[in-house]
């Protein structure tokens, strides 16, 4: 079976984790603090805050945001659920704006009309999450615009997209946005086996989010109500989680890390190649924005089932059958039972719900050789064209 993504671990990774199973730190020692600092650095972020899985990230951004009962999160149906439980874990309300039906990201002439519309209802939203789907950033220009019009914050859910560009400038920087996250799961780009960031330029949201990771506890006199007992002393200041990295995720994540623009690079060369292995079936190919410069966590077709005699689920199933890993990102959100229990439901976001009916992701990761490429191709097309 060739899988849709698969993590690549070399010698030099495994190193870096057998030495710190033979160091004096497992846990909060010196590695996660150079892994935030070489991410920060490389995207061009101010602080870095390195946590257990990305949902750990966003619920922490969303709580340093503010984000609380009677206000909302909106983001878009077309991702993973945690893009939108992060608000309901702060007691928010969530909703969605509809996907532009090219990048297959939040559309930003989707979310001006709701905003006028919630505008004039009082029910404006707090955060938006916007979602770089398969790695393609959304256009955050025009999100930004709209945030400082109607008063909202931003998250980057960025967890497809690190190594990704906007406007030329590294995914994570921070200048349309509050908060960005990766997320470092073994199918994503670089893995740190389950990890995720957060980043942010402003220093006041850094500080809450680092009490947030680690049970709201601090050693810092200037955060104390008094002076300390000792040099033992800590206080809770905040009512926090656990969710720190551990120092053997740091030091997957550093060495990883040193090869994240030739991954990307790899990608954007493996993508390249189904668009041309593909051109003449009949599936749609993703269209990447000039602006953009595609993480490619995904390489997602949507079949054109007007002009194929099978359905969405045959081609899969069959796909699966010959040992062609493929995977469908994502089922919309506001379908899934616990939402559609809030009231939402089918027929609410046609175009989430469209791309949905068609979607398919290939095999797509670093190590794939073109071989199993033309593999994957010449399946799709013996099923596609039988």
């Amino acid at each position: 079976m060739i899988p849709y993504g698969r993590q690549d671990i070399t010698q030099a990774d495994i190193d870096a984790v057998v030495n710190v199973l033979q160091s004096d730190f497992l846990t909060q020692g010196p590695l996660v603090p150079r892994f935030e600092q070489k991410v920060a650095q490389h995207v061009g972020a101010k602080h870095a805050l390195a946590v257990n899985s990305a949902t750990s990230a966003l619920h922490i951004a969303c709580m340093a945001l503010g984000l609380g009962q009677g206000d909302w999160l909106w983001t878009t149906p077309v991702t993973f659920v945690a893009s939108a439980n992060c608000g309901l874990y702060c007691g928010a309300q969530v909703d969605f704006v509809d996907i532009d039906p090219r990048t297959y990201n939040l559309c930003p002439q989707a979310l001006a009309a709701k905003l006028a519309v919630a505008e004039r209802e009082g029910r404006l939203p707090k955060v938006l999450v916007a979602v770089h789907l398969c790695g393609q950033p959304c256009d955050m220009q025009a999100i930004n615009e709209l945030a400082q019009r109607y008063g909202f914050k931003v998250i980057e859910d960025a967890s497809h997209a690190i190594g990704g560009k906007y406007q030329r400038e590294f995914i994570g920087n921070g200048r349309y946005s509050d908060i960005t996250v990766f997320s470092f799961h073994p199918v994503k780009i670089i893995t740190t086996a389950e990890g995720g960031m957060a980043l942010t330029n402003d220093d006041t949201l850094a500080e809450r989010m680092a009490l947030l990771r680690s049970h709201g506890v601090t050693r810092e006199p200037s955060l104390m109500t008094h002076a300390a007992h000792g040099p033992w002393y800590y206080q809770q200041v905040e009512l926090g989680f656990n969710y720190r990295m551990t120092e053997l995720q740091a030091a997957l994540g550093v060495s990883q890390l040193t090869r994240l623009d030739d991954y990307v690079a790899r990608r954007h060369a493996l993508a390249q190649r189904y668009d041309e292995l593909l051109s003449n079936l009949p599936v749609s190919l993703p269209w990447q924005h000039p602006d953009s410069y595609s993480g490619f966590h995904l390489y997602v077709i949507r079949l054109q089932l007007d002009q194929i005699t099978m359905t969405h689920r045959e081609v899969f199933e069959a796909l699966r059958d010959k040992g062609i890993g493929v995977n469908v990102h994502y089922i919309p959100v506001h379908t899934q039972p616990y939402y559609q229990q809030m009231g939402f439901k089918d027929g609410d976001f046609p175009q989430s719900e469209e791309y949905y009916r068609e979607a398919i992701s290939l095999p797509l990761f670093q190590t794939l050789t073109h071989q199993q490429q033309d593999q994957v191709v010449a399946t799709l097309e013996e099923v596609l064209l039988a």
